[in-house]
């Protein structure tokens, strides 16, 4: 099955989750982290912007969550941020050994992540990276 973003099909996730796909970079994915995700691809909203039934939105979830690598949080440093899901994606990043936290909301992480050892980066500048 070809995975591709949910919501845009062409954009920078669809890439990105391409490249995991192809074994080009890693998704890391706790068991908090996979279901908070789970609950907000099944949004009425999200499921209807992207044209998508139950039945495949359903199916997206699982491929990715099945491309993913399991990460165990041995360690909770919260608070360190101020969203709790964002929380979850710095955790699943520390615990899983990240190079870089990818994310379209670069600015709710400030410096945070780089006490960890972790970059944070837009998806289009990951793409950069993979590609070299």
């Amino acid at each position: 099955m070809v995975v591709t973003a949910m919501r845009s099909p062409a954009g920078a996730s669809a890439a990105i989750l391409g490249a995991i796909r192809l074994g080009q970079a890693t998704l890391l994915l706790s068991v908090p982290l996979a279901l908070e995700y789970e609950a907000v691809c099944q949004k009425d909203d999200h499921r209807l912007a992207a044209s998508l039934t139950e039945a495949q939105v359903n199916a997206f979830v699982n491929t990715v969550i099945a491309l993913a690598e399991p990460v165990e949080t041995h360690f909770l440093w919260r608070p360190q941020l101020r969203d709790a899901n964002d929380e979850m994606v710095l955790e699943a990043a520390v615990n899983g050994h990240a190079e870089a936290l990818v994310t379209f909301n670069v600015k709710d992480y400030g410096e945070v992540p780089s006490r960890f050892g972790v970059n944070v980066m837009l998806p289009r500048t990951a793409i950069r990276r993979i590609k070299q």
